[in-house]
């Protein structure tokens, strides 16, 4: 990771985005059939599951929202994704639009204070890994750490502004247990 800071305590849980991120971003996907991950998301994933590390997934579903997809429809694709890389600890989805103005969407903090609670942990011994802007942001809101994983659709700002980046999932996940005193 480049620019990454000194941590206060080691991580305890890791909050994943979906699309981009573990899995291939097809925009509003509904389809479990279409789901693909991420080159490095298996074996990021079992490394955590292996040191003990809480895994979870925080992802804006505006589809919903949109009228595009139904939580039936999500629910199936992160059900898909569980059966791909073994389940994550938990998963907590916005549905609403970009225009609906609540505290769940990212950037807004809500998805990640909701994970970190479900898997029993304090929001700032979190980190999230994503792949645009709106994912640190949250991170910072609720006071956890952020990690960006660029893809194509990353603006190059996005990048240049972010002050703790890596070049893929597996990368990031490697770092952060590095930080936590572990050798991956």
């Amino acid at each position: 990771m480049t620019g990454a800071p000194s941590r206060r305590r080691p991580v305890a849980a890791v909050l994943f985005d979906r699309d981009g991120t573990l899995i291939e971003d097809v925009p509003y996907n509904g389809d479990p059939t279409l789901v693909r991950l991420m080159p490095g998301a298996r074996e990021a994933v079992a490394l955590l599951r292996a040191r003990g590390v809480a895994t979870g997934v925080v992802s804006n579903q505006s589809g919903i929202g949109r009228g595009l997809l139904t939580e039936d429809q999500v629910r199936r694709v992160n059900e898909q994704v569980d059966k791909l890389l073994g389940p994550l600890g938990t998963w907590v989805f916005c549905p609403h639009g970009p225009d609906d103005g609540c505290r769940c969407r990212k950037p807004e903090p809500g998805l990640i204070v909701e994970a970190a609670r479900r898997l029993g942990v304090a929001p700032e011994d979190c980190a999230v890994v994503g792949d645009i802007e709106a994912d640190m942001a949250a991170a910072r809101a609720a006071g956890a750490h952020a990690v960006l994983v660029p893809n194509a659709a990353t603006l190059p700002a996005e990048v240049a502004s972010e002050p703790r980046t890596a070049p893929d999932v597996l990368t990031a996940v490697r770092e952060l247990l590095e930080e936590k005193g572990e050798k991956p």
